[in-house]
């Protein structure tokens, strides 16, 4: 992709991944990513507003030289230090040797590790804090946890473009850049909320700040580090209403307690039964369902149990662990906004029983409120073992009534 100029001042020098097929592990990008940066040049200065991945450095360096001589770039500002936005500022160092580093006093720390240099040179900023290019301005914009700690945004005045790091972005690889070029907009808006739910999901107060901080900006450009550039004329608004919808905290009303499980002959499957049973005796108008794991999409469990009140998950004991399905849905866990909930753990086992202590420790270890020390039946569960758990259920409801 070659550079694109959005403004009169700012060109778009980052690069487009479109083979990408997951982000980090565990999302998956449908329609690939871009790793977005930018030039903005002043009368007397220029900035390089967030770098690249590590990996597509040439075409980065092309793209870069094709609007400037790296050698006169004066600033390279980082917004957030996650190395796709990061990987390329090691190399950059020596391709714009006069750049001064800016980045918020966290991202500074988190930048030395990063490229390995105890003696780079990063000048933190604050909250604020304005930088004269020369008849243009940008001012920082610091926002703690949009996603994480290091996180800010840089706000260009003059042309009235917010360089906003991956607040309000999409993995939509795009190389036209500017939204008003989109044609398939009902894949862009799907791929805008899947990116919400995974990267700004766990932290929506910090979203509901962020846009706080913005809504006295005036913003004609969103210039993100991932998909199309966002405008007044495209999907700016729809993208800004979203986060406003996306981030609100909506309490459960009944109290929602779901009952997860693994079952190969039914022994845990009517464990589960008895715990559901349990919590409806003493919350009757709880939202309870019972939940075969295997039969479900992770994606709509995982939300089922982030969303929830209070939760009980239950596996057979397998190889002396729990199975597969219930780590992936633990996997699924938001550990920051889910600390203090009340869960329960239940299984039926054969030899040894090792599943339930194996979960009552992970749930344990993200700082849950785990009832009770996990109820174990040893293969078929008889009228005590179901009772017990009928007991573990009311309790699990007796936690949040």
């Amino acid at each position: 992709m070659a550079a694109i100029k959005i403004t009169d001042r700012i060109y778009s020098v980052g690069v487009q991944n479109p083979d990408l097929e997951v982000f980090d592990i565990v999302m998956a990008t449908e329609f690939g990513t871009s790793y977005n940066s930018y030039i903005v040049k002043g009368e007397d200065k220029t900035a390089l507003v967030e770098t690249s991945h590590a990996d597509f450095f040439d075409e980065y360096k092309s793209n870069i030289t094709s609007v400037t001589d790296p050698a006169k770039i004066d600033y390279i500002i980082v917004n957030h230090t996650e190395p796709d936005h990061s990987g390329a500022l090691a190399a950059l160092t020596e391709l714009c040797p006069k750049a001064q580093i800016l980045a918020t006093a966290v991202g500074a720390n988190y930048l030395k590790n990063i490229t390995n240099r105890s003696d780079l040179g990063v000048r933190p900023v604050k909250d604020g804090e304005e930088l004269d290019l020369g008849g243009v301005t940008l001012k920082f914009v610091v926002a703690p946890l949009l996603h994480w700690p290091d996180s800010m945004m840089t706000y260009c005045k003059e042309e009235k473009a917010l360089f906003s790091c991956d607040f309000l972005g999409a993995h939509y690889s795009f190389a036209p850049m500017l939204d008003t070029e989109l044609k398939d907009t009902e894949g862009y808006r799907r791929a805008f909320k899947e990116y919400f739910d995974a990267i700004f999901g766990p932290f929506k107060p910090f979203v509901v700040a962020g846009l706080a901080k913005i809504s006295a900006l005036d913003i004609e450009y969103v210039c993100n580090s991932h998909g199309p550039v966002l405008t007044s004329a495209g999907q700016l608004g729809y993208a800004v209403a979203e986060y406003g919808k996306m981030s609100r905290i909506v309490k459960n009303d009944p109290k929602k307690i779901p009952v997860f499980y693994c079952s190969a002959y039914g022994c845990t499957a009517a464990l589960a039964e008895k715990i559901r049973e349990g919590v409806l005796s003493v919350l009757p108008t709880a939202e309870c369902k019972t939940y075969d794991i295997i039969k479900h999409d992770l994606s709509v469990l995982a939300a089922q149990l982030n969303s929830s009140n209070a939760f009980a998950i239950g596996s057979p004991t397998l190889n002396a662990d729990a199975v597969p399905p219930v780590w992936n849905l633990i996997a699924s866990v938001d550990a920051i906004n889910i600390k203090k909930r009340p869960a329960a753990v239940f299984g039926s086992y054969g030899w040894s029983g090792e599943a339930v202590p194996a979960i009552v420790a992970r749930l344990t270890a993200l700082k849950l409120n785990v009832v009770g020390e996990g109820l174990k039946a040893c293969f078929v569960p008889g009228d005590a073992d179901l009772s017990k758990a009928f007991e573990l259920g009311a309790l699990l409801a007796q936690s949040i009534a």
